[in-house]
């Protein structure tokens, strides 16, 4: 089994300049961190934006759409920013495309060291290879229906629209 990666920017990639005090997107970080993470997944990565999620259109969320429903991988993992990742997994999950797809990124950008991306890549790719057919959202170990996920942003993490 072969998983896709689709790649689309979020706090998943951004680096930080020190002259500007920004941050911003120069390449993936995604075949660093499976190097690290010691991956022996058979994955397939295409990069298709990398943009902040709140910059993200309609078009860019119809590209991703398109993505998936094009790749002849059933196993599709979405590297996305969190801010507006619950937008484009309803679009997915509303498309009812025959295929696992699981989204996820990180709060903290991998290149500071103490990012939740490793880990929440490693359990996004886990989840694609095992869960049914469907549209989910996994950050830090826990998966989550498209239907029925918010981003709860006082505390900083995912979870059930039913915990609020």
């Amino acid at each position: 089994m072969t998983v896709r990666i689709l790649v689309t920017g979020g706090t998943f990639d951004k680096e930080y300049d020190e002259l500007e005090g920004k941050l911003y997107f120069r390449d993936s970080h995604l075949p660093e961190m499976l190097d690290l993470g010691r991956c022996k997944v058979k994955v397939d990565i295409r990069t298709l934006m990398m943009i902040d999620s709140l910059e993200m259109t309609d078009s860019d969320r119809q590209i991703i759409l398109e993505n998936c429903r094009k790749c002849p991988e059933s196993h599709i993992v979405i590297t996305h920013g969190t801010d507006t990742m619950e937008e484009t997994a309803r679009i997915l999950g509303e498309a009812s495309l025959d295929k696992t797809i699981v989204l996820t990124g990180a709060m903290v950008p991998f290149k500071f060291g103490s990012s939740d991306g490793l880990f929440n890549l490693g359990s996004a790719l886990a989840f694609a290879q095992s869960l049914p057919k469907g549209v989910y959202i996994a950050m830090n170990g826990r998966y989550f229906r498209w239907d029925n996920v918010h981003k709860n942003r006082k505390a900083g993490v995912f979870e059930e629209k039913q915990d609020v």
